[in-house]
């Protein structure tokens, strides 16, 4: 008998994986599709298409969704769609100054959530809390549902010692630096957990649940405490060497020209100094009103503070180049802005982002498109609850060459169905 050449029958296995995969991503940017639209748009047989769409539907990943009439002849064309409850993903946020804890379904409907709005404490603290809150969680899902949760997601920027003074910080999160929190958690929880910048995360959110569904490539940023940033490239998350691509609150600026900026003694600052809420957090309290959360942050925006466009103006004025100068390396068309707040601030950014991007445009560049997030507050937490689906459902180029998910993760599997 003729032998198969070495890695044969691995190869078919990892394009079959990469090919459900690719029809589930499909199903979830058109929302219902029937097999005929499957194959056309994944250029593979009918038949082959017929196969995977039955291994699904058994797998209950996906579910019937009704009929459709194809033309004036012959029978209904059979829809399908994404099941809900196909799977589920709990997410974990850490920041510097809140920890978020959701639980959400295939659909990216959240079913759980708790917010603790509280300077990060030491990391045992941190982990009995958020052990809690995961508990909590499990217990709105029934036997068979917690069968379906794929894992844990930990969203947390990198670096978490650093950057205090840009941040206005009077704490000490050093021990974080020393700490692999997603090997505890996972340890404590007995779950798997899969962890990623915080950045690449709430990106990944956009990616599997919200813009990506139409966008294939942009540049995802978000206003948190610091900044955070991610890029999506031909539907995949570009992590970088270290997981800190397209980390733009890195950029280097001019320092800030508000009373309220911390003194620099270097030339240059970091964008996130100056485009942060944390930055606006220090303006205002600069000038005597009192913020002790997001509420009140939410108020001031809301009141029309002078203060408030003061931080915007200087915010802006940091941040077109540094959106240019990544976009001129990325060559990215749209780019997603979202914040832990709104109140009319999202849309004020990108009104003010888009006119200083196009009165810098260079001669033979176009202006991206500049859009809304979907997630707003839940940005972070959405994010980290999508990773466990992410990795196990989406049709990234790492499946084709067999590597598992455990390059970004903790005790985390490749699984072929939930």
């Amino acid at each position: 008998m003729r032998q198969s050449g070495p890695g044969r029958g691995t190869n078919s296995i990892n394009l079959r994986l990469y090919n459900e995969r690719t029809l589930l991503q499909r199903l979830r940017r058109a929302g219902e599709a029937s097999k005929a639209d499957l194959a056309r748009w994944a250029q593979l047989t009918n038949t082959a298409v017929g196969s995977i769409v039955q291994s699904l539907e058994e797998s209950r990943l996906i579910e019937p969704a009704g009929r459709r009439q194809e033309g004036q002849r012959g029978q209904p064309a059979g829809l399908y769609r994404i099941n809900p409850e196909g799977a589920y993903g709990i997410g974990v946020r850490l920041d510097r100054t809140s920890i978020e804890t959701v639980l959400i379904d295939l659909g990216g409907r959240i079913l759980a959530r708790e917010a603790h709005d509280q300077l990060l404490p030491h990391p045992d603290e941190a982990l009995a809390l958020v052990r809690k809150s995961i508990a909590r969680m499990l217990g709105v899902l029934d036997g068979a549902q917690r069968r379906r949760l794929m894992g844990v997601g930990l969203a947390q920027p990198y670096n978490l010692g650093s950057w205090l003074r840009e941040l206005d910080l009077q704490a000490d999160f050093r021990i974080w630096d020393d700490v692999d929190f997603g090997t505890l958690l996972a340890q404590a929880v007995q779950q798997p957990v899969f962890k990623e910048n915080d950045g690449n995360a709430a990106a990944i959110a956009e990616l599997f649940f919200g813009v990506g569904r139409e966008e294939n490539d942009f540049l995802y940023v978000f206003f948190g405490a610091a900044l955070g940033a991610g890029a999506v490239i031909d539907g995949e998350s570009l992590r970088g060497s270290t997981g800190n691509a397209a980390d733009l609150g890195l950029m280097p600026v001019l320092p800030s020209g508000l009373a309220s900026a911390p003194p620099s003694e270097r030339r240059w600052d970091i964008l996130l100094s100056r485009a942060s809420l944390n930055a606006l957090t220090r303006h205002l309290r600069h000038n005597g009103i009192q913020v002790r959360n997001h509420d009140d942050l939410e108020a001031c925006v809301e009141s029309g503070r002078r203060e408030v466009s003061e931080w915007m103006d200087d915010c802006v004025d940091a941040l077109v180049p540094s959106l240019r100068a990544a976009l001129a390396v990325l060559d990215l068309p749209a780019v997603v802005i979202d914040c832990d707040i709104d109140c009319g601030l999202i849309d004020e950014l990108i009104r003010r982002v888009d006119a200083g991007l196009r009165q810098i445009a260079p001669e033979a560049r176009q202006t991206p498109r500049l859009l809304r997030g979907s997630f707003r507050a839940n940005a972070g937490a959405v994010g980290a609850a999508s990773l466990p689906m992410f990795f196990s459902f989406s049709p990234r180029a790492d499946v084709l060459r067999g590597q598992p998910a455990s390059a970004f993760s903790h005790t985390a599997k490749e699984t072929t169905h939930a």
